[in-house]
């Protein structure tokens, strides 16, 4: 009973940050049609996150400056892939966004063996032949005999590209604690975000006073409290099982597109998405034998 109840806090921690993910794209279509734009959004929200973290982080400035290089990769990486996912879920089908997404093992596997010096065996061969095989049947046009990329496919594919990185710049990274690189991460969401706004430009959004503190609360109870109750998950839980669980992201955003937009998923989209997420649990089953 004991070894049932360590489990469940995990478990539930997992279920709650993967059940955000899955449905964060209704909120934020929400704050959108009330004139909150996904940047603005994206450095609010996570505005709030970083400000409210920011006593609880155990940030040394110091201890960051001596991984200056690697702990500006993490943050660019971080910001651009949680920019990069908002827009693409506000403009694109919201199962083939995700499912785009979930190319980033894919991606972290090639990072790691160009960074990390790690060994591509069969198997991650095989891995990445399914997942590029899924992505190329998803998204192959048989009119045009092509792949045609519109916008939210290209951010959700760099999403995951700058996910994989951030993964693999967290694991590079070995003189911060996890407390100190999440909040990096945060900010780096910050700079990307007033980046983008600025070069884009996007002006200040004519949204009402309950649309900013929405937007305040998304940040705080959506990407604070996920984040961490990821944390706490994997942290708690062996890689294999908590990685397993939280593809439970994809299914409630399908369900989610299903019920509160009328998305339908093709047959083209299911056969992809098995591919894809073939991939992505052959690479937990590596990373869990890596270890």
């Amino acid at each position: 009973m004991n070894a049932a109840l360590a489990r469940l806090g995990p478990t539930l921690g997992l279920l709650y940050g993967s059940t955000f993910w899955g449905v964060m794209w209704y909120p934020s279509r929400l704050l959108e049609g009330a004139g909150m734009h996904g940047a603005w959004l994206t450095l609010v929200g996570y505005g709030a996150a970083f400000l409210v973290f920011m006593p609880f982080a155990r940030l040394s400035v110091t201890a960051a400056l001596r991984h200056r290089a690697d702990v500006s990769a993490l943050m660019l990486a971080a910001g651009w892939t949680n920019l990069a996912f908002v827009l693409a879920v506000l403009e694109g089908e919201v199962v083939r966004v995700v499912l785009l997404f979930y190319l980033s093992p894919i991606w972290a596997v090639l990072l790691g063996r160009w960074l990390l010096g790690e060994r591509l065996s069969q198997t991650t061969w095989l891995m990445l032949g399914l997942g590029l095989g899924g992505a190329l049947v998803m998204l192959w046009d048989p009119a045009v005999g092509r792949v045609p990329l519109n916008r939210a496919d290209l951010l959700a594919l760099t999403a995951g590209m700058a996910f994989a990185l951030n993964n693999v710049m967290t694991r590079r990274i070995t003189g911060l604690g996890i407390r100190a690189k999440t909040q990096l991460a945060w900010l780096g969401v910050v700079v990307v975000s007033a980046a983008f706004i600025l070069i884009q430009p996007i002006a200040l959004p004519d949204a009402s006073a309950s649309a900013w503190w929405m937007t305040v609360l998304l940040g705080v109870c959506g990407f604070l409290l996920s984040t961490l109750a990821v944390v706490y998950g994997v942290t708690h839980m062996p890689v294999q099982r908590s990685a397993v669980i939280m593809l439970f992201e994809l299914i409630v955003g399908a369900a989610s597109a299903w019920w509160l937009a009328g998305e339908v998923v093709t047959l083209r989209e299911w056969i992809g998405g098995i591919l894809i997420l073939s991939a992505a649990l052959i690479a937990i089953v590596q990373e869990e034998k890596a270890k």
